[in-house]
């Protein structure tokens, strides 16, 4: 192993090359730029057009600060745009760890470079892109609203180089000190994450939209929130230049005092981190596993697991859902829309009960295409198949393990809309719909996968090979119909008792359900199981062609 030359603060090991640092990274991060581009016509345009999308839509947030500016909530609206702002910065590293290549000090370890003058270099070098001009233009809008006076405007001409440098020095902090985690695998699948981050985000987003447009008070009910984020570096140095425009100069002096302090607390963090990065061994100098660490494997999920071929398929297909990238993508989507469509419907006062089954039909397309979850490695599964009983015991056992989270989810969402509704009469009913819905799917999804099977490329982010996506459409578009047709006796009957009169009876629904589902899910593995055996040689082909 090569030691890495590299120092500690206060220590001296000869001349380091600190003058002149900074303009070598910041052409450094120029060729990095330039270089990239180069590779393919289509990178270019989609830089261009990422980067001219980013830019209009800074103009018109500058532009619409501007016009804000006189308005009674515009210091309201600037603090809170900041704070969203500095969050994004402080999350996107952790969720897409491999958009910038500057974010991985560990390339520099091998460099005879100090912390101190390091720590400059990547900090203005950081400033060099298109998400700092975005940053700086929002923050010169932000000021521009709320500033009035000689004063306000001093202090803003601080007020925005200081919030763009916190954001730039949080990105830098956070991606540092998460350096070893985000380059790993398992690093690598918190932008997994980021789906359902954004999902939430959104319906939140449109959540306290729809509230504050439905209230007499408008833009005023975010008051008390702005109130509490002005102290909350960065947005802090925007609230002073406001509370300097109302000769509220201690405030003022407080608030921006914050800022620098957060600044100068962060670039002290990033430093140590950045010391302690470049000077101690990683994973690749220790020892791979320790006595301390080895996993008994008598206890755990594989001892709760039902004995003979069931148990270890339903293992492994578990441990798709959990270290495989694409797999927990598909399973936190699906987890992420099932929940928020109808709890925010039913928080909007717009939802039904019934929307629950939309959690049991999103977690259900996860039976579809099984065997190309697998890719190239089924034809391992496929030498333990050699009779129809194989072919139905590795369906049961899949279908068993998806329905070890997908029956308590469904349920619970079930329950949680029910209570936002405050429709506990219902409770029976829907949740009989969902499980006989989730049967239907189970169903389906067994025969779609022994009937058109399909590859999901192991690289890039395209979820079906190509020259396959009419397969795949098939698959999954014909089972949904395929499900909805197999519910419909369990709808009619539901709705036989509603306009009949017999609401009372809506109880039967639930055990009714639950039987239907189960008989349901029985008769597609039976179905799908001789078809498995007969086309296993399709199959694979079908699923290694990614």
């Amino acid at each position: 192993m090569t030691t890495p030359v590299t120092t500690t603060p206060g220590t001296h090991q000869g001349p380091a090359p600190s003058t002149g640092l900074t303009p070598v990274f910041v052409r450094l991060k120029l060729s990095l730029l330039r270089n990239g581009l180069r590779q393919s016509s289509g990178r270019r345009a989609a830089y261009v057009a990422s980067a001219v999308v980013a830019l209009l839509f800074a103009a018109l947030q500058l532009l619409g600060l501007i016009l804000l500016r006189g308005n009674e909530h515009a210091a309201t609206v600037s603090v809170l745009l900041v704070a969203v702002l500095a969050l994004g910065w402080a999350v996107m590293p952790l969720f897409f760890p491999s958009g910038d290549e500057t974010l991985d000090p560990t390339r520099l370890v091998m460099l005879p470079l100090r912390p101190r003058p390091l720590v400059r270099a990547l900090l203005v070098s950081s400033l060099v892109g298109i998400g700092p001009l975005f940053t700086l233009c929002l923050a010169l809008g932000a000021v521009i609203a709320v500033a009035r006076g000689g004063a306000a405007v001093a202090v803003g001409v601080v007020a925005v180089p200081l919030t763009l440098l916190v954001c730039v020095a949080l990105a830098r902090a956070v991606a540092t000190a998460n350096i070893r985690l985000l380059t790993s695998r398992k690093g690598r699948d918190l932008a997994v994450l980021s789906g359902l981050v954004i999902a939430v985000g959104a319906q939140l987003v449109n959540f306290g939209a729809q509230r504050i447009g439905s209230s007499q008070e408008g833009l005023g009910e975010l008051d008390p929130a702005a109130d509490v984020l002005g102290w909350i570096p960065p947005s802090s140095a925007l609230s002073a230049v406001h509370a300097t425009g109302d000769a509220r100069y201690v405030t003022a002096a407080a608030q921006l005092a914050l800022s620098v302090a957060a600044l100068f607390l962060l670039l002290w963090a990033w430093r140590r981190s950045l010391t302690r990065l470049m000077t101690s061994p990683d994973g690749s100098t220790l020892a791979a596993a320790e006595p301390s660490r080895t996993k008994n494997r008598t206890t755990g999920l594989a001892a709760r697991l039902p004995a003979g071929r069931t148990g270890p398929v339903m293992e492994r297909t578990l441990r798709y859902v959990w270290r495989d990238p694409k797999t927990k993508a598909a399973w936190v989507t699906s987890l992420a829309i099932g929940l928020i469509v109808p709890v925010f419907n039913a928080l909007q006062g717009t939802g039904s009960v019934y929307f629950a089954c939309f959690a049991a039909g999103m977690l259900g397309i996860q039976m579809y295409n099984q065997f190309g979850q697998d890719t190239s490695s089924f034809w391992m599964v496929a030498m333990t198949i050699s009779s129809t009983r194989d072919a139905y015991e590795e369906l049961r056992a899949r279908a068993l393990a998806l329905l070890v989270i997908t029956l308590p989810y469904a349920a619970l969402v079930t329950v949680l809309t029910t209570a936002l509704l405050g429709d506990w009469r219902t409770l029976a009913e829907s949740l009989g719909l969902s499980f006989a819905l989730l049967g239907a799917m189970l169903a389906t999804g067994a025969w779609s996968s022994a009937r058109f099977p399909y590859s999901i490329p192991q690289q890039g982010y395209k979820n079906v090979a190509p020259g396959q996506a009419g397969l795949a459409w098939i698959s999954i578009l014909g089972g949904m119909i395929a499900a909805a047709v197999l519910c419909a006796p369990v709808i009619a009957f539901t709705i036989w008792l509603h306009s009949a009169g017999h609401s009372a009876s809506t109880w039967l629904l639930l055990p009714l359900g639950t039987a239907y589902g189960a008989a349901i899910t029985y008769a597609g593995l039976r179905l799908a199981a001789p078809r498995v055996a007969a086309r296993l040689p399709e199959i694979l082909t079908a699923v290694s062609k990614g």
